[in-house]
């Protein structure tokens, strides 16, 4: 047992009596200025429903992954938008204004992705675009919406928006990326695992970033990276990449997605069987996937990176619990309508904490029609953080205006009787990064 798992049972405690500390109310996205209501964090139903403004709703364009290899991605995506849309207008809308969600499938392909962000644009008419996830989608459609003048939301992980690559139109508020991710848990990893570490990870933009930053991760912890493996995204059989990794590695760094990934688990238990490294896995490798699956056996006694912990005694907060239940997912992590639906806990809070994100610029703004976009694009790069709560369920973020990027707390997670049990919580400053990058000198 590690030194970081001993310190376990008081990371729990202090996450079971987070809330005799810190009242729910008020605990919402408090960003420059004024901030949710604490009324709206009671009972919803109870308020009035558009009480000021114009009655014509507000369009948001939802860019899914229904298809392709971020379906299961999109799937939950989807059903976290929609859920979050039914809460913000139970609460009164955006600016006293109906939301209306847009949802358009892409594909999962960069091109159509592109093609998707026009149709929102000239066709549905929508005031913001949304909810997009696999990196090179994002990079394929971004410039898009930088030509067309329309605010575009990301919903992903990827160093895309943060890297200053893309344009002043695009933003990713309420969710963490790589480079700020590995920096916190690699702090942990390299600590408690191991310093030799061979990275697996997927062959195109998200996975880059995994392969670059732990480079630089490890020259600040001390270690080194013994093997870089990449795998194509497609890819179904995945012994031959294992052969790879040096025999002394100490621990092996893997995120993998799509299809393939109980089929990656799988291999890599066979192929190295009792005698392993140590493994420490992004979720991303078995997002939608049933711990408990047979052939998966082998994951018991190694590690994951979650954002959001998928099982409910991993953060027991209200919020979270209010969180949860709106979006349909039981204390496993799956759908309480469907236990083998296994949800995308780790990352489609995202969806739910950025519609929010979007409420508060709406209404910070000012917002009637796109010719206030300027004012919204502004007001939103004048946000420096979001408040733990009902918006914000999955904890506490510092937000940077100039590179239109958002910061938190990450969770490690070790498994163990069949579960994912949360072993230790990142600071948002072992996350941070010094960045050069302004977005807000570009025009608008």
């Amino acid at each position: 047992m590690t030194e970081n798992e001993k310190k376990a049972t008081p990371v729990q405690e202090e996450q079971k009596t987070e809330l005799s500390r810190r009242s729910l109310f008020g605990a919402t996205a408090a960003v420059a200025g004024a901030g949710v209501l604490a009324s709206q964090l009671t009972d919803p139903i109870a308020r009035t429903a558009y009480a000021a403004g114009s009655d014509a709703p507000i369009r948001i364009g939802f860019q899914v992954h229904r298809t392709g290899i971020g379906a299961t991605y999109g799937k939950w995506y989807e059903r976290t938008t929609n859920a979050a849309a039914k809460y913000i207008n139970d609460l009164g809308g955006m600016g006293g204004r109906p939301v209306e969600i847009v949802a358009e499938d892409d594909g999962t392909d960069p091109k159509r992705g592109a093609d998707v962000v026009e149709k929102f644009a000239t066709q549905h008419k929508v005031d913001f675009v949304y909810g997009t996830l696999f990196s090179h989608v994002v990079m394929g459609s971004s410039p898009r919406a930088g030509e067309l003048k329309i605010p575009y939301f990301v919903v992903s992980e990827g160093h895309h928006v943060a890297s200053g690559k893309l344009n002043r139109y695009v933003f990713q508020p309420c969710i963490t990326e790589v480079p700020s991710q590995i920096y916190a848990v690699s702090k942990w990893m390299f600590s408690n695992l191991g310093k030799k570490v061979a990275v697996i990870y997927p062959d195109y933009a998200f996975g880059y970033d995994h392969r670059d930053y732990s480079m630089e991760a490890a020259k600040k912890n001390g270690g080194t990276i013994a093997a870089q493996i990449p795998i194509p995204p497609t890819e179904t059989s995945f012994t031959r990449y294992f052969t790879k990794i040096p025999r002394d590695t100490d621990v092996i760094y893997h995120v993998m997605v799509g299809p393939g990934v109980l089929t990656f688990v799988r291999e890599m238990g066979e192929h190295f069987g009792s005698r392993r490294p140590e493994i420490f896995g992004f979720i991303d490798s078995l997002e939608g996937v049933d711990i408990n699956s047979p052939g998966l056996d082998f994951l018991d006694g190694t590690y994951f990176w979650e954002a959001m912990p998928r099982y409910a005694d991993g953060y027991p907060t209200a919020a979270e619990k209010v969180y949860r239940d709106a979006v349909g997912v039981n204390a496993s992590g799956a759908s309480k309508s469907d236990s083998k639906d296994v949800s995308t806990y780790s990352h489609m809070f995202g969806c739910w904490e950025t519609m929010f994100a979007i409420r508060e610029a709406v209404e910070q703004s000012g917002y009637r029609n796109k010719r206030d976009y300027p004012a919204l694009i502004e007001t939103m790069e004048g946000f420096t953080g979001f408040n733990e709560g009902i918006a914000h369920p999955q904890g506490p973020k510092v937000f940077n205006g100039k590179n239109h990027q958002c910061y938190g707390n990450q969770f490690i997670s070790k498994v163990a009787g069949g579960k994912l049990n949360v072993v230790h919580r990142t600071s948002i400053e072992d996350g941070m990064y010094d960045s050069d990058v302004d977005y807000t000198k570009m025009s608008l």
